[in-house]
């Protein structure tokens, strides 16, 4: 295993129940304490982890295709411990990621492959959890495409139930802008 980059341990963020709040009892303040200590995390990122497209590569293993057509994307995208938060659910980071990596595969099937893309925009609704070792189905399709922006609406839902959980909706812009 790759040594740590960064080895310096994090301290707790609370110690002991030093503290008074109003109608809390010290059972519940040390609850408290110890659920927060425990969202520290270990501060050290091994070095094998801090190379070049380490979390697009990350994000691209947990996303398998399913349907390709002009202006609409379908991906099936299963929810393991790498890409969930501490409650067992999928990171909302992840859902971000996912959204941003599928608005811009399904925008190029409409702008065309040799344009380059940028995001500048990215809204996302939250809506439910995906909980871990679930399979959600993601639709992304253009919503609008022009010369200079296109616009792609992305929705995320449990492939067994059909229960939406994130929508999300991207402004992507075509390079290069046009000329002055």
């Amino acid at each position: 295993m790759a040594k740590p980059s960064y080895s310096e341990t994090p301290s707790l963020i609370l110690e002991s129940p030093t503290i008074q709040i109003k109608d809390m009892s010290q059972e519940d303040l040390r609850g408290t304490i110890e659920m927060l200590n425990g969202l520290t995390g270990s501060g050290q990122i091994p070095d094998d982890c801090n190379t070049k497209s380490f979390y697009s590569d990350i994000s691209r293993g947990h996303l398998r295709q399913l349907r390709l057509e002009r202006g609409r994307l379908t991906y099936l995208l299963s929810v393991k411990p790498a890409v969930s938060n501490i409650y067992g659910f999928l990171h909302g980071g992840f859902v971000a990621a996912a959204a941003e990596f599928l608005s811009i595969a399904c925008a190029k099937t409409v702008v065309g492959e040799d344009k380059e893309l940028f995001i500048g925009e990215l809204s996302i609704s939250y809506l439910s959890g995906a909980p871990g070792n679930a399979e959600v189905v993601i639709d992304a399709s253009v919503l609008r495409s022009g010369r200079s922006l296109s616009v792609v609406g992305v929705a995320f839902r449990l492939q067994k139930t059909g229960k939406l959980v994130y929508t999300a909706r991207s402004t992507l812009y075509n390079m290069p802008m046009a000329k002055l």
